[in-house]
């Protein structure tokens, strides 16, 4: 039986038999649309001649478009089985491969508006590269699977939305709160050691993995008698030089954060605090053509990716946001908050995924304007769901032989919806009112 929305959107303990087969930028995925390159962006963060390079790769041996991810990274389709070697001496120039042995293990999340909005948070961006850098010079990191994740939260909340293994957050100017699984098993440490803080606690679930005589990838798939300690997580602190104390337990973190906490960047001209501005822009189901990502790269020369599958432009005079603004809009992306598309994400779907029983872009497109409503909602080829939200209520709709299953949380599933019922029955969903009160007055609106 298909997970319910909330169940799919958490890990569940699971006994390995194997490592992860996560693609990368070295190790490529075959999908029937040829191969399928994974290229790691810590924090999402690009420069814009690393962005140009990765368009060019695009171009000249995949298909033409780049891919976002549900974890700010870049996806390259349709790439020649033969194009290993081209495609990595490309991402080395760009700097994207700065650890061969490494390069799947980079996966960390960042808030994308941190230091540039006008909220006042903590700007966590330099952590990010510290991190990095711990982690590619690392031996045991290299032990990661391809899906652990790092999440550096500036404290609104977003990041830590999304089920991460290792979390930090700062508290005030000079301290940080970091957890690895349970936040309830916190521990502070100063903020100038907050990175490798963050490593050690990887370095820790790698312990307790052989410990355990599992293979377990992430955080969560620990066996319970060999879960993360936060005192424990102290003491391995102190013996690599790092002071740390147990956090009080925060009421808040018990669970991932409320969707209504959750701040995560809206389209359109977010204002900062030195007199510029930055652009948040959405791709349509997670897909650039070259054209666009070149457009976006270009503006500042500096972009940030979202794990929500959006582009954060970062660096423009104020006077210059609105016309660049449009400009996107008139390229093709997501501008503004009332969009169709604002919260809509797809997997891969046909023709490209042997998996998948529909192709389920096209149907998304062809009823997307007559299904809007502030539900977010996911499109799945099949019942493995990849690429599903977390962290929030969906609409989840799985093709089967019979038609699109469609699940909301609270209701129950209705079964086979044929393709000239999907409009109004999604529309419905994405209006369901036990979920609605609770979303953003910004997504309601």
């Amino acid at each position: 039986m298909p997970q319910s929305p909330s169940a799919a959107s958490r890990d569940e303990p699971a006994i390995r038999d194997r490592g992860d087969a996560c693609p990368g930028a070295l190790r490529l995925h075959a999908a029937d649309d040829g191969f399928l390159a994974r290229v790691r962006i810590p924090g999402g963060m690009l420069d814009g001649a690393a962005a140009r390079l990765l368009a060019d790769a695009a171009d000249r041996l995949g298909d033409g478009h780049v891919d976002l991810t549900s974890r700010g990274n870049v996806q390259l389709r349709g790439l020649g089985e033969s194009c290993g070697g081209e495609l990595a001496e490309l991402l080395a120039g760009a700097g994207l491969l700065p650890a061969p042995t490494h390069e799947r293990v980079r996966n960390i999340v960042s808030s994308p508006l941190a230091g540039l909005d006008r909220l006042g948070l903590p700007d966590v961006s330099p952590w990010v590269a510290e991190l990095d850098a711990l982690l590619c010079a690392s031996g045991a990191a290299a032990g990661l699977s391809g899906r652990f994740l790092f999440a550096l939260d500036d404290g609104r909340g977003d990041v830590t939305s999304l089920a991460a293994d290792v979390n930090l957050v700062p508290e005030g100017d000079v301290r940080a709160r970091l957890w690895a699984g349970d936040p309830r098993e916190a521990v502070l440490v100063s903020s100038q050691d907050a990175p490798r803080a963050a490593l050690t606690a990887a370095e820790y679930f790698l312990d307790a993995v052989r410990e355990a005589g599992t293979r377990a990838w992430r955080v969560a798939e620990l066996p319970p008698e060999h879960a993360l300690s936060g005192a424990r997580l102290a003491e391995r602190l102190a013996d690599a030089g790092v002071g740390a104390v147990v956090a009080a337990p925060d009421l808040s973190a018990r669970s991932a954060p409320s969707v209504r906490s959750v701040r995560t960047p809206e389209p359109g001209i977010v204002p900062g605090p030195d007199g510029t501005a930055s652009l948040s822009v959405l791709a349509p189901l997670g897909r650039l053509a070259t054209a666009q990502w070149r457009r976006l790269a270009g503006l500042t020369g500096r972009v940030r990716l979202t794990p929500w599958r959006g582009i954060v432009v970062p660096g423009l005079p104020g006077h210059a946001a609105a016309p660049a603004l449009a400009g996107l809009a008139e390229a093709g992306l997501v501008t503004a908050p009332d969009s169709p598309w604002r919260s809509v994400t797809a997997c891969t779907g046909k023709p490209g995924c042997a998996k998948a029983l529909a192709d389920v872009r096209a149907d998304a497109r062809a009823v997307m304007e007559r299904a809007r409503g502030p539900l977010a909602v996911h499109w799945s080829g099949c019942e493995r769901r990849c690429g599903h939200p977390r962290g929030s209520a969906w609409v989840d709709l799985v093709a089967t032989p019979a038609g699109y299953d469609l699940h909301v949380e609270g209701r129950e599933p209705r079964r086979g919806v044929p393709q000239h019922e999907l409009a109004p029955a999604l529309a419905d969903a994405r209006h369901a009112d036990h979920v609605r009160h609770n979303l953003p007055d910004s997504v309601q609106k």
